[in-house]
C-alpha cells in the first residue's frame, strides 16, 4: 500500500468505530505510519478522539447514520474497535468495495455474537470448547443449565467486559441470572449462552497476527502467551509470557490459527483459551487488540497496537518478546466527571514502570481509567511492580 500525507488528497484514511483506550493506542500507531485517522464513538471526548485528526459522535448501532457517516468520510479502511456496531451496514460497505473492513465484515458479525463464534468454533471447525447451550427464555435457560451441569456460567450472547455474566451453582439461581443477562445485554430480548465450567489451571490470551509477508502472502504469527486474572469477566491484571508446556502451546497455536484462518483478513486477534496441563479449550476471540494485551506496551518490541496498525496497512510485523512485563488496572473508584489523578509521580518511581491514563471523560467505581505497565527480571517481579504502581495512583474529584 502507498501511504500518502494526512489531510491531503492522497491520504490513507482510517476510520475507528469505537474510540476507547485500545483505539487510542491504535490511532497513535497509525499516525506514526502516516495514516489519517477519524475516530467515531457514541459519546464525546472519548480517548481516541483526543488524538485523531477528526472525530464524530453517532449512535453506531443505527445503520442509516453509520452508513451516512462512512459515505461522507470515505475511509479506505474501517477498524471496528468495539462490538456494539451495525455490522450489517459494514457488510454492505465491504460488498460494494467502498472500504476494507478490518479484519472482515464477516468476522465482526460473528465475533460480536457469542452464538455465532461458538457455533463456528465448536460445530464447524471442531475445536474443543466447554459444554454449552443457548436459551431465549428463563425456561430454556433452566433446561440448558441441566444439560451442561452445575456450576455453570450464564452470559448474554451480545455483551462485553463481563456485563451480564453470572456464576450459577444451582437451579434456584436461574431466574436471577436470566434477569441480569437481559438487563445487561446489548439488545433487549436477546439470547444467552450457558457454559459448563472447565477445571483449568489458567487462562491465556494468545495474540494472533495475520499479516502480509514480503511475497504478498498472508501469514500467521503468534505473540508469547499472555496470562491474566479476571474478576466478574473483566481483566484486572495480565503478564507476558505465561509459562506453559510445549504441547499446550502448540495446541493453543493450532486452535488460534484454525479460528483466525476461518475469520480471515489482516490484523491482531485476541484469542482467549483455557489451559490445563497439555489440554487447551477455546473460549472467545476478539478481532482486534485485546485489553489484556496492554502488557505488550512493555513486553514486546512492537506492541499489539503497532502490530495491528502495521498488519492492516499491509506492512511487515515483528512479534518478538523483549522482556517479561505485566499490567495492572487503575479503576475510577468514584463517580464523577473530569476527575484528576494523584500519586502519578509516586507510581512512576516504581522501577521500570509506565502509566497510561486513558483520559475518559467520566469515571465510575468499576470503570477502567488507566493501567500501569512494568517490566521485570521475570513475570513475578513485573506483576509486583505493576500492582504497586497502579496502587499508588488515586483518582480524585477535580
Amino acid at each position: 500500500m502507498k501511504i500518502g500525507t494526512p489531510l491531503s488528497d492522497n491520504a490513507v484514511r482510517v476510520m475507528l468505530l469505537g474510540s476507547g483506550e485500545l483505539g487510542k493506542e491504535v490511532a497513535i500507531e497509525l499516525q506514526r505510519l502516516g495514516a489519517e485517522v477519524v475516530a467515531v464513538d457514541r459519546y464525546a471526548n472519548a480517548p481516541a478522539m483526543q488524538v485523531a485528526h477528526r472525530n464524530h459522535v453517532i449512535p453506531m448501532t443505527d445503520p442509516q447514520v453509520l452508513n451516512g457517516l462512512i459515505m461522507a468520510e470515505a475511509p479506505h479502511i474501517i477498524v471496528p474497535e468495539i462490538e456494539a456496531i451495525a455490522t450489517d451496514a459494514l457488510a454492505l460497505i465491504e460488498d460494494a468495495g467502498l472500504a476494507k473492513v478490518v479484519p472482515t465484515a464477516r468476522a465482526t458479525q460473528l465475533t460480536m455474537n457469542r452464538e455465532g463464534i461458538r457455533r463456528l468454533a465448536a460445530e464447524e471447525l471442531g475445536v474443543p470448547t466447554s459444554a454449552y447451550a443457548f436459551a431465549g427464555s428463563a425456561e430454556e435457560l433452566a433446561a440448558g443449565a441441566e444439560k451442561v451441569g452445575f456450576p455453570c456460567f450464564v452470559k448474554p450472547v451480545m455483551s462485553s467486559s463481563g456485563k451480564g455474566q453470572s456464576y450459577v451453582e444451582s437451579a434456584d439461581q436461574i431466574a436471577a441470572a436470566w434477569d441480569y443477562a437481559e438487563q445487561s445485554g446489548r439488545v433487549a430480548g436477546g439470547k444467552v449462552i450457558v457454559e459448563g465450567r472447565i477445571d483449568f489451571d489458567f487462562e491465556i490470551t494468545l495474540l494472533t497476527v495475520r499479516s502480509r509477508d514480503v511475497d504478498g502472502i498472508t501469514r500467521t504469527d503468534f505473540c508469547a502467551p499472555i496470562g491474566h486474572r479476571q474478576v466478574k469477566g473483566d481483566y484486572v491484571e495480565s503478564w507476558q509470557p505465561q509459562a506453559m508446556s510445549n504441547a499446550a502451546l502448540k495446541s493453543a497455536q493450532d486452535i488460534a490459527a484454525k479460528v483466525t484462518d476461518s475469520l480471515g483478513g489482516w490484523g491482531v486477534f485476541g484469542v482467549e483459551l483455557f489451559v490445563k496441563g497439555d489440554q487447551v479449550w477455546f473460549s472467545e476471540v476478539s478481532p482486534r487488540p485485546h485489553d489484556t494485551g496492554l502488557v505488550t506496551l512493555g513486553s514486546q518490541h512492537q506492541s499489539e497496537f503497532a502490530l495491528h496498525a502495521r498488519a492492516i496497512l499491509g506492512l511487515p510485523v515483528d512479534v518478538t518478546l523483549r522482556e517479561p512485563a505485566a499490567s495492572a488496572v487503575i479503576y475510577g473508584g468514584i463517580e464523577a466527571t473530569g476527575i484528576a489523578f494523584e500519586g502519578v509521580a509516586e507510581a512512576l518511581a516504581v522501577p521500570s514502570s509506565e502509566l497510561r491514563l486513558f483520559g475518559k471523560p467520566e469515571s465510575y467505581p468499576s470503570r477502567r481509567m488507566g493501567v500501569a505497565v512494568a517490566r521485570g527480571a521475570d513475570t513475578d517481579q513485573a506483576r509486583e511492580r505493576a500492582r504497586e504502581a497502579a496502587s499508588r495512583v488515586k483518582p480524585v474529584k477535580a
